[in-house]
């Protein structure tokens, strides 16, 4: 078979060990907060075996997480995966994992923004400080690299500006300095490139969005390699992070139809992507897949496709005329996350007062789209019906 159909058969097989299915097609919910034993042996067996899937606590998890940690571990390429109630605990739970006062942090520039917030508020304060850095710095990165830094953090592509990031090389250098890295991987979603390959130590996911798929649950993973799997396990455990079998279960049936989603989701706004290049409004399409896209380049060598995330970049416009386009959509929605079924439009604000490494062209602004499951015909009716509202208020001010 081909990688793409074993991956495909991979998505549906993988997390049913009959141990926690109990023979049926998905594992049941199993909802714990207390584990009885009937001996002392017993407990203390339970006690120890922290990876094999034994149950000791609610805590740790049932065979409900069991199952579906397996499953991500596998389909990412690491050793072992723990859960969170978001994606940004997961990132927050790495970061803390690892990071101690007096240790410097390297976070790429274009991060998503609650994990800069983190950074100054929460790391800040412990005494851990922060060095943004380009998202493109590729072999410069050597030069941030200081006697006292341990983690560098990575998000390819950025999920707003998209840029997309040289990770083997990143890696590499890292690694020379005996540094971890971290990958927010989840544009990728666990199928569309294989971190562990090109050199990441702990891969994050915001399952939230591609895993779930239905905007209805809140939900993160870290997947780290045989080195750091343990340190992970332990402190996030020690952090009292925990998830609901619900969701883990509703992730886990989502994770099933990954594969044919993500797809279709290429499929729809690769068309939407190739119209907005015909328009004259359009200065250019940050879509990684399109070779205006910056690292456009490493997306081709470590993404084996793309997704429904993009943005493209106006040549002019104000903040009335933004609002005109994105406001009064049939089928577009406005909403701060990504990779359920719906189709979602921002007009994205400000982008130059947040970076600090690179610099950011205010007077273009920029629309972030995420591409669902509609009809591409009925999304670009719906976005030329917002081009003419745009239109429509800057020639009434150029009057």
């Amino acid at each position: 078979m081909t990688d793409k159909h074993h991956q495909a058969t991979q998505i549906v097989s993988l997390g049913r060990d009959k141990k926690w299915t109990k023979g049926v097609i998905n594992p049941p919910v199993f909802r714990a907060s207390t584990i009885v034993f009937e001996t002392m042996d017993e407990m203390r067996h339970a006690a120890k075996n922290k990876t094999n899937g034994e149950m000791f606590y609610g805590r740790r998890g049932t065979p409900t997480h069991f199952a579906f940690q397996a499953a991500i571990a596998e389909l990412e390429g690491g050793v072992g995966t723990a859960l969170y109630p978001s994606g940004a605990a997961a990132i927050s739970a790495a970061l803390l994992s690892f990071l101690k006062t007096g240790d410097h942090l390297l976070m790429v520039d274009s991060v998503y923004e609650p994990t800069r917030d983190l950074c100054t508020h929460i790391l800040g304060g412990f005494g851990i400080e922060t060095t943004y850095y380009d998202p493109l710095i590729g072999a410069g990165i050597r030069d941030l690299i200081r006697p006292n830094t341990k983690v560098l953090f990575l998000e390819s592509p950025g999920s707003i500006t998209m840029e997309v990031q040289d990770v083997p090389t990143l890696c590499r250098i890292a690694h020379e300095h005996g540094l971890i890295t971290m990958l927010d991987n989840t544009w990728a979603s666990p199928i569309n490139s294989k971190p562990f390959e090109m050199g990441v130590d702990i891969s994050i996911q915001a399952a939230t969005k591609y895993i779930v798929g239905h905007s209805d649950v809140m939900i993160g993973t870290a997947t780290a390699n045989e080195k750091y799997w343990p340190q992970l396990r332990e402190h996030s455990y020690l952090m009292g992070q925990t998830t609901s079998p619900d969701d883990v279960y509703l992730a886990a049936r989502g994770l099933r139809t990954l594969g044919v989603r993500m797809a279709q989701h290429e499929k729809n706004a690769l068309q939407v992507a190739n119209w907005l290049k015909t328009r004259a409004e359009v200065d250019h399409l940050r879509h990684p897949a399109f070779d205006s896209c910056p690292g456009h380049e490493f997306f081709k060598r470590d993404f084996s496709a793309s997704n429904g995330l993009f943005s493209f970049v106006l040549k002019q416009g104000d903040a009335d005329a933004v609002t005109a386009l994105v406001e009064n959509m049939s089928h577009f929605k406005m909403g701060f996350s990504w990779g359920g079924y719906e189709s979602l439009i921002l007009g994205i604000f400000g982008i130059d007062k947040i970076r600090s490494a690179t610099k950011w062209d205010a007077s273009k602004p920029l629309i972030r789209l995420h591409i669902g499951l509609e009809d591409p015909a009925d999304l670009i009716a719906d976005l030329t019906a917002g081009f003419d509202r745009f239109n429509a208020v800057l020639a009434a001010k150029a009057k």
